[in-house]
């Protein structure tokens, strides 16, 4: 059986989107985007705003926004990159419903994710945490430039 990659990513504004796509043209790998059922609206990501909707699912751990299309035939990828922004120091809450909806059990997987400012260190956690029969891969912080390259080496790792 051939080993295939998908790069499946959430973007709230494209930044993580930008780079999930230069990762998939320099790898060949197959691209998903985690698109909420219900898109989000700019007034939903007003993370100053207490009652924004991103707001809202961040507090609430047990909060798993619904994704619009599954991916087909998960099962032919044993390698997942899983792209997004850093959401108050992890994941957003959509990152966990993928995780949580197939097995990824002895998948390799990839973090990557962009951010303002935080580390990727708790996202990494949390992931581990929604999938712990995966086997997950150091992650990366892409900000701008060298997605390509970094997807490249880790995938000939």
């Amino acid at each position: 059986m051939s080993k295939k990659t998908l790069i499946a990513y959430f973007s709230a504004s494209g930044v993580t989107a930008r780079a999930a796509k230069e990762m998939a043209e320099a790898t060949g790998a197959d691209l998903y985007e985690i698109c909420p059922k219900e898109p989000y609206t700019s007034a939903d990501l007003d993370w100053m705003d207490k009652k924004s909707r991103s707001t809202v699912e961040m507090n609430d751990p047990s909060s798993r926004p619904a994704i619009a299309n599954p991916v087909q035939n998960m099962e032919q990828y044993d390698t997942i990159f899983v792209g997004f922004p850093i959401w108050w120091y992890v994941e957003p809450r959509i990152v966990d419903t993928f995780l949580e909806s197939y097995n990824f059990s002895g998948k390799k997987m990839i973090p990557f994710a962009t951010s303002g400012g935080s580390g990727i260190g708790k996202a990494e956690k949390s992931l581990k945490s929604h999938c712990p029969d995966a086997s997950w891969t150091k992650g990366q912080l892409l900000n701008g430039s060298g997605a390509a390259d970094w997807a490249k080496r880790v995938l000939n790792a």
